[in-house]
């Protein structure tokens, strides 16, 4: 019974956690938001190289929203209940957090920078990654030895291909997947942001004072 209310208690925290990180992205969108008008690429705006790398970043965005979702399908609502192995957790132990990462760089990319993407990747890992730490600890506590077996044998990022492993069947459910697609949706908002963003500093309204290749 004190084993049962310990794991009922740790995955409440768990579900705490994930709220947390719900709102560490929501701050850190804003704080982003507010900063970025200031901020601009040494790279000429609707130039070559600027496109390039706005269009790269595209790419990226979508890449993240697909790979968000395709994770969603193996673990949506089951974090906390059973410890999933297979499909993108069988090469990676967090890979939605990896796709947010990509999504990261791709939102960092509509600057037509690609330091600023760069430096968009590292400051998503710096909120997650205490968030991530934290996620492991519950859920060695929770599933205890396979969760130790799970680390030994899957990185934490990765992604390792050679322990790729999979399920005939998955129980998918609906509403968690439209969910996380509509969640992805907002990385696809930044791109009109940032071209007003771009419009802005062309016209002279804005004027940045961080020049950054």
């Amino acid at each position: 019974m004190a084993s049962s209310s310990l794991a009922q208690a740790r995955r409440k925290s768990l579900t705490h956690l994930q709220r947390r990180r719900k709102l560490a992205i929501a701050g850190l969108s804003m704080l982003l938001l507010g900063t970025m008008p200031m901020v601009h690429s040494l790279t000429v705006i609707k130039g070559l190289n600027h496109e390039t790398v706005e269009i790269a970043g595209l790419a990226l965005i979508l890449v993240a929203i697909l790979g968000r979702a395709w994770c969603t399908l193996y673990i949506g609502g089951r974090k906390a209940q059973e410890l999933t192995r297979s499909g993108p957790y069988s090469i990676s132990r967090n890979p939605l957090y990896m796709f947010s990462f990509i999504g990261a760089a791709g939102i960092g990319a509509q600057t037509g920078s690609l330091l600023i993407a760069a430096l968009f990747v590292a400051g998503a890992v710096g909120v997650f990654l205490p968030v991530i730490l934290r996620e492991e600890r519950a859920l060695k506590e929770i599933f205890m030895h396979q969760f130790a077996d799970y680390q030994a044998g899957v990185p934490r990022f990765g992604p390792q291909f050679s322990s790729w492993q999979d399920v005939e069947s998955i129980d998918v459910k609906p509403k968690l997947l439209w969910r996380t697609l509509r969640d992805g949706l907002v990385f696809l908002m930044v791109i009109p942001i940032f071209e007003l963003i771009d419009w802005l500093q062309l016209s002279g309204i804005v004027q940045p004072i961080i020049h950054l290749p």
